[in-house]
């Protein structure tokens, strides 16, 4: 089920919204100004991400300037609700990265019927595979992760922490690496986090006897390899 993060500063489209998504098979989640989306993109990143054009603070238009640089979210999909229809403010809208522009007021359909053309274009079948290695099974779907045919119970970063890994198999990173490339650049977090995370990580693996998996590089950082369990 695919995740929509719905950043609106107004509580009654907030909650007309939610009820569209979910009607239409999505994963409603919500934020009310571009502080409170920063925090949910980092500890979870959804799908796609509906973007008032104004709001307080930090306006739509900087947020999705600023989600485009970070490395995390540079392809996160983006729309813009906006009741700005002049020709240049949607070419400004699109010119910040977002992926498609809707103006207010619009039809429920036609919202849904651009996410959903959104997420064709921007999540291609290639990038919902599982991915197989070593007996561990991770599917980016359903954000399960599983151990022959158990699954393995794994916190958002976590999760995020091992389908960076899987994708990147037996090549060695740094703390600062994995906070630019799991958590994004221009998220402040001590490069001890990753150590506390790595620590949960190897915990819920062990479980099933897949902690080794996850390896130190003495004086270099992490690495992830499927040779490493006997």
């Amino acid at each position: 089920m695919k995740r929509i993060l719905v950043v609106e500063d107004e509580s009654a489209i907030r909650e007309m919204l939610g009820f569209s998504l979910v009607k239409a098979g999505f994963r409603f989640e919500e934020a009310a100004d571009a502080e409170q989306a920063l925090v949910a993109i980092a500890s979870n990143p959804p799908d796609l991400v509906l973007l008032d054009w104004m709001l307080p603070g930090m306006s739509g238009v900087d947020l999705a300037r600023r989600l485009r640089r970070e490395e995390l979210t540079a392809r996160l999909p983006i729309i813009m609700l906006t009741a700005r229809s002049d020709e240049n403010d949607r070419v400004r809208g699109l010119e910040t990265g977002a992926d498609d522009y809707v103006a207010k007021p619009f039809s429920p359909r036609e919202l849904i019927a651009r996410i959903q053309a959104v997420l064709r274009r921007t999540h291609p079948e290639s990038e919902e595979t599982s991915i197989h290695i070593g007996g561990l099974t991770l599917n980016p779907v359903d954000h399960r992760v599983q151990a022959g045919e158990v699954d393995i119970e794994l916190a958002p970063t976590e999760f995020r922490l091992l389908s960076f890994f899987m994708h990147h198999p037996d090549r060695v990173y740094s703390r600062e690496q994995l906070l630019d490339r799991v958590w994004g650049r221009g998220i402040y977090v001590e490069e001890r986090t990753v150590d506390v995370h790595i620590r949960r990580l190897r915990k819920a693996l062990a479980i099933h006897g897949y902690d080794t998996f996850i390896q130190t590089v003495r004086g270099a950082g992490y690495r992830f390899s499927g040779k490493a369990k006997v």
